[in-house]
């Protein structure tokens, strides 16, 4: 028989590949067919309808598409930056602590551990207009009179969102960094204290070349995640108001499941994927110059 005569290597291996030619390859595959043809979920026979680069060429000509990624970079831009300074200071002080360090270890990373579902609820209804409690907690302060929307007001909803999305992966940034801390090897500080350095010279000479490399890794592990951020989104504004909320991957899925233009949205979700290599590529250069940077500095 046929199995005989395959390599055994390839036999052991054999199970693993057909599993991820049936839950990747085979739905990656006809996606990517779908988004050329005309293929809408209530007309199955589209499917068969070739329109070649056509969605493509709307997704690029698109204002919506375009608007929505503009937020997304917004998006990414702030809540990375957010979370890379916090994440800096938390790994910084946890590293500091003589006592109950590794009981301060696991506190940090029960924000990671949450659902981004979970975390959209509990966030929708700490901010609600209503019953939320940041609203009654400004109320009881005395710093606010009337309810403030949150999750209505344009500004204010962007800014819920991110609030959320750095609550729940700051630790991933902390947890990182603190592990490149671990790393840094204690003679250069000391030279650096024997030479009569300030601490802000030894951290910004020593500690900072040495941990830059985990910061790119945990910026290049982040930045995909974000960019296809859709649950936190969906759950606390569902894009809204009007869409000033709507980013790239929401937009993608009210396409794709809403409006049953799956064509459509397997290509924007293409072009979505191909503006996040980039973005990957960009830190893992980065990642790799801090590493001959580091390198040289040894």
């Amino acid at each position: 028989m046929i199995y005989k005569k395959l390599p055994q290597w390839f036999l052991l291996i054999l199970p693993a590949i057909i599993i991820l030619a049936a839950v990747i390859l085979i739905p990656l595959l006809f996606s990517l067919y779908s988004s050329f043809t005309s293929y809408r979920l209530t007309r199955p026979d589209t499917l068969f309808n070739w329109i070649g680069t056509f969605n493509y060429e709307k997704a690029v000509k698109s204002g919506v598409f375009w608007a929505a990624f503009g937020r997304t970079i917004l998006f990414l831009t702030i809540a990375l930056n957010l979370e890379m300074f916090l994440g800096l200071g938390l790994a910084l002080l946890v590293s500091r602590v003589t006592r109950g360090q590794r009981m301060l270890r696991t506190i940090m990373m029960f924000p990671m551990m949450f659902s981004p579902v979970l975390v959209g609820f509990q966030f929708k209804f700490i901010f609600n207009d209503n019953v939320g409690l940041v609203n009654n907690a400004l109320q009881s302060l005395g710093l606010s009179n009337s309810a403030i929307p949150w999750l209505v007001d344009e500004k204010l909803a962007m800014f819920s969102i991110i609030f959320a999305e750095v609550w729940m992966s700051t630790s991933v940034f902390a947890i990182l960094i603190l592990a490149g801390l671990f790393s840094i090897p204690q003679d250069p500080q000391e030279a650096a204290k024997v030479d009569g350095c300030t601490p802000w010279q030894s951290f910004r000479h020593i500690t900072l070349p040495f941990i830059m490399p985990f910061i790119f890794i945990a910026m290049a592990i982040r930045s995909l995640d974000v960019a296809r951020a859709y649950d936190i989104v969906q759950v606390m504004t569902n894009g809204g108001p009007a869409r000033r909320t709507e980013i790239l991957w929401t937009l993608i899925g009210r396409t794709g499941y809403v409006d049953a233009k799956m064509g459509y949205a397997n290509a924007m979700g293409y072009v979505s994927i191909f503006l996040a290599i980039f973005f990957t590529i960009y830190f893992f250069k980065k990642l790799n110059a801090a590493r001959v940077e580091l390198g040289m500095a040894r």
